[in-house]
């Protein structure tokens, strides 16, 4: 299977920033897509951000200007900078991959444990 280890969360003050890392790892032939989402205490999970295989990127309107979306693909590692953060911010953030793993032809959706990500103000 797909392992995905999320590391970088933690304490800020407001206006602060962290840089929170995910490192695929597994049978894997190729990654299609790395994102991140979040979920706030008594939200829904929600999008954050996402990079596809060639490079493109988009982030929510909510992280628009503050977060950076970026990978290292030698490393089948995806990275979130978060400046200016808000105590908005503050929720679980789990990335996400969509791989296709060795001998398969499909593509299947796996998801870190999520990293705790707190914005004091």
């Amino acid at each position: 299977q797909v392992q995905l280890v999320e590391s970088g969360g933690g304490l800020v003050q407001a206006g602060g920033s962290l840089r929170l890392s995910c490192a695929a790892s597994g049978s894997i032939i190729r990654i299609n897509v790395m994102g991140w989402y979040r979920q706030a205490p008594g939200k829904q999970r929600e999008y954050v951000a996402h990079i596809t295989q060639g490079g493109l990127t988009n982030h929510a309107d909510s992280v628009k200007g503050r977060f950076t979306i970026s990978r290292d693909s030698a490393k089948n590692t995806v990275y979130l900078q978060m400046d200016s953060l808000k105590p908005e911010d503050t929720a679980v953030y789990y990335c996400a991959t969509d791989v296709t793993l060795v001998g398969r032809l499909d593509v299947s959706r796996y998801w870190g444990q999520g990293t705790q990500v707190t914005v004091s103000s």
